[in-house]
């Protein structure tokens, strides 16, 4: 038998310490990994032209209006409204964004019609409702809901007659609405309603 020329070394055989050892000192380079973060990626250039120095003196866009700050136009009774979705995006064009809510009432059991609301602010003030897209008084519910390119979509599920059970819509219909001479308009692809 030959023996080898080093002597036997002692981390050749791992004990649970040395296991510990590598763990904690990996776990404090993904700790400290999170704190040293790449500066964010802009699109501006950069240098000492006018528009660099406007630009930097401009103040930043206002956030998009949460709808907690926001009373409905819901009459809830003794329960409060719920926030079942919402999204934003400028509807309008003025550069700010603005805010919909697909609201509806509190409910223990069932599925209460929702309504979909615009939000706005004026400057720095409070949020408020500007528009109504679909009043609860429809008896609607609202599926697949988004805004994108200035416009807000979404698939209405209703009733065809009183006889339908509330818990089955029998009916669907995709709306959009857009932004024109003031107001919003609501148009739908062709062929969209269906039962």
């Amino acid at each position: 038998m030959q023996h080898p020329a080093v002597p036997e070394l002692a981390h050749t055989t791992a004990r649970p310490i040395h296991w510990l050892a590598t763990a904690a000192a990996l776990a404090a380079v993904v700790a400290a990994s999170a704190f040293l973060q790449p500066d964010a990626a802009t699109a501006a250039q950069t240098g000492a032209g006018p528009h660099s120095r406007a630009a930097a003196a401009a103040p930043a866009p206002a956030p998009a209006p949460d709808p907690a700050a926001v009373d409905f136009p819901l009459d809830c009774g003794p329960v409060k409204s719920v926030v079942k979705k919402k999204a934003t995006g400028d509807l309008d064009g003025d550069g700010r964004p603005e805010t919909v809510a697909v609201v509806h009432c509190e409910a223990g059991s069932g599925t209460p019609p929702d309504g979909i609301y615009v939000i706005t602010r004026a400057g720095t003030g409070k949020p408020r409702v500007v528009a109504t897209l679909v009043d609860p008084q429809d008896r609607q519910n609202v599926s697949d809901f988004a805004v994108r390119d200035g416009a807000v979509t979404a698939t209405l599920l209703g009733y065809s007659s009183p006889d339908v059970p509330r818990c089955c819509p029998d009916r669907r219909d995709k709306a959009k609405w857009q932004w024109k001479d003031g107001t919003f308009e609501r148009s739908a692809p062709a062929g969209a309603r269906g039962v």
